[in-house]
Formats: C-alpha cells, structure tokens, sequence
C-alpha cells in the first residue's frame, strides 16, 4: 500500500475476526501561505482499509513494515492440521 509522507506511527494494522485492517491518517504538514493550487491529487486526512482474510492465513503470524512511504503487510498461511494415522489392533 503507498502512502508517501505518512509517518509508521501514523499507521495502524489489525488482524481480527478474519479481517485485516489498515487504517491511518495523512496530515497535511505544510501550509503554502499566499500560493493558489489548480488541483491538489493527494488526499488528505483519515483513512481506512479493509480486507477479508482467506481461511488459510494464520492472523497471529501477520506482520507488517513500511520503507520510503510503502506499507508491506505479510500474512502467513496456517499450518494445515496432518491426518493421523491411528493403528487398529485385534483382540
């Protein structure tokens, strides 16, 4: 997810009920005093989202890290549950 000029302390990232979700807030840092603009692109102020975690992602395994204004979020699948093999003995 790219989010340039949003500070890490700035985001927050939550795996819970088999949803993730990132959430934050970009704060417009400078004012330019006496300087009119044809259009501003980038968005300011909260924002949140959302994503419905697939069956197979272990949510206490997910991490996250952010490098020059790019958030990265891993998720790990969970370990699948092996057959057993369960040996049947004659009387």
């Amino acid at each position: 997810l790219d989010l340039p000029e949003v500070p890490k302390d700035a985001v927050r990232v939550s795996a819970e009920n088999g949803v993730l979700t990132i959430s934050g807030e970009r704060k417009l840092e400078k004012e330019e005093q006496g300087k009119k603009f044809h259009r501003i692109e980038r968005a300011y102020g909260r924002f949140v989202r959302s994503f419905v975690l697939p069956d197979n992602v272990d949510p206490t395994k997910v991490t996250a890290s952010m490098k020059d204004g790019v958030l990265e979020v891993r998720l790990v699948k969970a370990e699948q549950a092996k057959p057993k093999q369960i040996e049947i003995s004659v009387n």
